[in-house]
């Protein structure tokens, strides 16, 4: 039975689920990162920098003390994904085998092209781990909008028992086993994100966000199927739904960074100026390497990566797109 979880990282989805679970009667305690942030979000009783006008239950403990976490039924692991393994090393000893750990960033390990699931199996290798994901912004969750999400696990039961905590009249959960898809879809649509928000920093229309969009998922799924990935999970929320969200929404940070690069902002600055971690940038290295690995096309991707790493313009990357030898639509 549930009764105590612990939420690591009080960013705005670390928040924004507090407030959900909280909500529902768990006793949740929130850990951040640093003691300052830790005792502001405790004095407001919200994040004002990540997650404005979001306030957390009354009910919620607050500590920047990892032994303080200690004892939970369940852990939510809602840090960025670079920060994944180092969160998780220094969690050693604290999180008691066979507890489920649940986390909620998209992206990899960019060192060595690591799904996030794949560092906390190794990290914690006799907990289950489930990955909830799926079309889902924290600003909306916080008040409460429907939203869908899926739960992925290779463990059934635990899959399922997430379903359960996390389940409301607002906030409905899918299971899903294929963890490898569900993982994939989250993490790359934030490069296809990144993209549609160039092309809207451009003047582009909505015919050029239509087309990167369903050509970017062509990718997604191509890559996806060499990796091992089911190619029907891409049809769903954690594949196209994210997608469709991601790209379309200002809420999407990597978005507005995309639409900062596009105006002709370099991507360091353009992450200066959103003030907030932009999983595209990231995932658009760690899907140039995978593509190179597993031998997969990925020509949106690869101008991506030119865009970001190798200074190319942006109106020169989407030329060059647009004037590719002609061929038959892959889907």
């Amino acid at each position: 039975m549930i009764e105590k979880i612990s939420v690591i990282g009080s960013g705005s989805w670390g928040c924004a689920l507090t407030a959900l679970l909280a909500g529902k009667g768990y006793k949740v305690k929130l850990w951040s990162w640093l003691s300052e942030e830790s005792e502001k979000i405790a004095q407001n009783r919200e994040n004002t920098d990540c997650l404005p006008g979001i306030k957390l239950p009354e009910t919620v403990e607050y500590t920047y003390n990892n032994g303080d976490m200690s004892g939970a039924d369940l852990y939510l692991f809602a840090v960025p994904s670079h920060a994944v393994r180092s969160t998780a090393k220094s969690f050693s000893g604290v999180i008691e085998q066979g507890k489920p750990i649940v986390n909620v960033a998209k992206g990899f390990e960019t060192s060595n092209l690591s799904r996030l699931s794949e560092i906390l199996s190794a990290e914690f290798p006799d907990n289950p781990i489930v990955v909830l994901s799926g079309p889902s912004h924290a600003e909306e969750v916080g008040k409460g909008i429907p939203t869908t999400v899926v739960a992925a696990s290779y463990d059934e039961k635990a899959a399922e028992l997430v379903q359960d905590v996390f389940m409301t009249q607002k906030f409905r959960v899918y299971t899903n086993n294929d963890v490898i898809g569900v993982e994939l879809g989250g993490a790359l649509k934030n490069v296809i994100a990144l993209c549609t928000g160039i092309a809207d920093g451009l003047g582009l229309g909505d015919n050029t966000k239509a087309a990167l969009m369903t050509r970017g998922l062509a990718e997604i799924k191509r890559l996806g199927i060499k990796m091992g990935a089911n190619a029907n999970t891409f049809a769903g929320l954690s594949g196209v739904g994210d997608l469709i969200v991601t790209c379309t929404s200002m809420h999407s940070r990597n978005r507005r960074a995309g639409i900062l690069i596009g105006k002709g902002m370099n991507a360091a600055d353009a992450q200066k100026e959103v003030k907030m971690v932009v999983e595209g940038v990231y995932a658009t290295e760690a899907a140039y390497k995978l593509a190179q690995k597993y031998g997969v096309q990925m020509p949106i991707t690869h101008a991506a990566y030119e865009i970001l790493f190798e200074n190319r313009p942006a109106a020169d990357a989407v030329m060059a797109l647009m004037t590719r030898d002609k061929k038959g639509e892959e889907i």
